[in-house]
């Protein structure tokens, strides 16, 4: 996508949700990415694979704006895949293409946390029919688990799977600060 298109998302979606944002100007954040050209890849990376990357905050502590997929289900483009490398390698068959660690890091993007999943369900319905890979705590990692989270009955849920597992309907979302 050129970079005037992805303005252009970036600037619509903006605009459309404002309660993701309040308070906050467009101007300073266009300023902002075309200062960072390696963070506007990744923010182009996100809209490619179906994330609808917009804005969900500012830290004033680091002078960032935060960025979250806000696609109303997990990223078509970031589905059918496991956790990490080491669970694709312990599949031994119908491995997935590839990990949500992986494809994010190349991306340029972190994972959300729990606790930014949980805030992102705040500002709106997200995952009603698919769910998400979240950063998993390294000691349920260990033990060979990794986690995820959806809404159904109108609840956010925090579950847990075996890492080498992927589905259809699972990808991950991921956050980027600027």
């Amino acid at each position: 996508m050129e970079t005037i298109e992805l303005f252009g998302a970036l600037q619509a979606r903006f605009e459309k949700n404002m309660n993701r944002h309040k308070g906050l100007e467009w101007t300073k954040i266009q300023a902002k990415l075309e200062a960072n050209p390696e963070k506007l890849w990744a923010l182009n990376e996100m809209e490619r694979t179906g994330g609808e990357p917009d804005v969900v905050g500012f830290d004033e502590t680091t002078d960032e704006y935060i960025f979250y997929d806000c696609s109303a289900e997990s990223p078509k483009g970031r589905r059918s895949i496991c956790y990490d490398r080491e669970a694709l390698e312990l599949r031994k068959e119908h491995k997935p293409e590839n990990n949500a660690l992986d494809m994010a890091a190349a991306m340029g993007i972190e994972l959300l946390t729990e606790e930014q999943y949980q805030d992102l369900q705040k500002l709106g319905k997200f995952d009603t029919k698919s769910s998400s890979w979240v950063k998993t705590p390294a000691n349920i990692r260990k033990l060979g688990g990794a986690i995820f989270c959806d809404r159904c009955y109108d609840t956010v849920f925090v579950c847990h799977n075996g890492a080498e597992c992927y589905y259809a309907g699972r990808g991950f979302r991921g956050s980027l600060r600027m």
